[in-house]
């Protein structure tokens, strides 16, 4: 690992690993994905109870994992070494975040967009984003994507397979808790409707918003080297969002 003439984070090429060793990769890569598929089912569609507990464990469960099949903190996003850099990257991405949705909920054409059902009061608000979205959100799941997924995808297809298929998973597993999105969202509801086809439109949408997003998570965890910039980054994006859309709410009835 090396620091490039722009300061980015850079994996040296290697020497193209052994068969088996390939082979090992891709079945870390299979298992990862076919967990991380039924921790969405079982999150989404089981009880409440593991709606709350089940992305958090099986975070924990898949780095445990992959650390016993040889996986470096430094793959995987952890290492001290990176923790300073990371956290410079990480206030970075916090301004920025904070500034857009400053102005997009000031904006009369982006405020609807902030009248989300499930942020209609303060203390709910306050709850979801200094508690629910880091521990249960922003946290496990970038320990997850950027953290493990990115480790193994980087191991069996580098660069461009961490940046097309984790991207793409990240989206797809946003379809199950898009599923109301439409129906909870006024702005979404007033473009879309809130039928069938405008429910299909709006998991599209969250899906390609998702993955888009997603590969500004794997930019700034490969940029810092550190899981810290995209956690940051997570967490800004979901709990200013439900602060704005509180703000919102209170603005609107008022």
């Amino acid at each position: 690992m090396s620091q490039n003439d722009n300061g980015a984070i850079a994996v040296l090429p290697a020497a193209p690993a052994p068969l088996h060793h390939r082979l090992h990769a891709y079945i870390d890569v299979a298992v990862v994905v076919a967990v991380l598929i039924c921790t969405n089912l079982i999150a989404h569609f089981t009880t409440a109870w593991a709606s709350i507990v089940t992305v958090p464990i099986a975070a924990i469960v898949l780095l445990a994992m992959v650390r016993r099949r040889g996986l470096g903190w430094a793959e995987l996003g952890l290492s001290p070494r990176h923790w300073r850099r990371g956290s410079v990257w990480a206030l970075a991405a916090v301004g920025v975040v904070l500034t857009a949705v400053a102005i997009g909920a000031l904006l009369p054409i982006t405020r609807p967009f902030f009248l989300a059902d499930r942020y209609a009061t303060i203390s709910g608000a306050l709850i979801a984003s200094m508690i629910v979205i880091p521990l249960q959100t922003a946290i496990p799941e970038e320990l997850a994507f950027r953290g493990v997924l990115h480790g193994t995808l980087d191991r069996a297809y580098g660069a461009r397979g961490v940046f097309a298929a984790g991207s793409m998973l990240f989206g797809l597993w946003h379809v199950a808790s898009s599923l109301g999105l439409t129906n909870g969202n006024k702005g979404l509801s007033g473009i879309l409707g809130s039928g069938v086809a405008g429910q299909i439109m709006g998991i599209g949408l969250a899906v390609i918003a998702t993955a888009a997003a997603g590969a500004v998570f794997t930019w700034l965890r490969r940029r810092s080297g550190s899981l810290l910039a995209p956690i940051a980054l997570h967490w800004s994006v979901n709990g200013a969002g439900a602060l704005a859309a509180a703000l919102v709410w209170h603005t609107t009835l008022r």
